[in-house]
């Protein structure tokens, strides 16, 4: 498995695929759920850092494990986990310490995290066979 190629097709996918979600398909959703919550601007540096990072799990933790066993089902049902997982962590824990954290947010969220981790994984094993 080449995994900078796969990194790169994979992350390139999630970042696009994240974009769009976040600045045009649920930009009002969150805006309306989160309102004064929001920063009013985006935190550049930490942006970069989760954007380069997440991709990186997904084919550590979803994608390779699928290429190993020569298995895009593998693939996509741990990305799917990998999505859940890291997406119920970010959520829950927003719920949890934060006094107006919409539940609506967290299973908007946490359904979002599974379908583009499930995409991404899917795309990172295409890639790397």
């Amino acid at each position: 498995m080449n995994f900078l190629k796969t990194y790169l097709i994979a992350g390139g996918v999630y970042w696009v695929v994240d974009f769009i979600w976040l600045a045009l398909i649920a930009q009002g959703f969150y805006q309306k759920q989160l309102g004064n919550m929001l920063a009013d601007k985006i935190n550049w540096p930490a942006a970069a850092i989760f954007y380069l990072l997440f991709p990186v799990g997904v084919i550590i933790f979803a994608v390779m494990p699928g290429v190993k066993e020569n298995s895009l089902v593998r693939s996509l049902i741990l990305g799917a986990l990998f999505g859940y997982f890291t997406y119920s962590t970010y959520d829950l824990s927003n719920y949890i310490t934060l006094a107006n954290w919409p539940l609506k947010v967290v299973f908007v969220d946490i359904i979002w995290g599974i379908l583009v981790s499930t995409l991404v994984a899917f795309v990172g094993y295409k890639a790397s066979i």
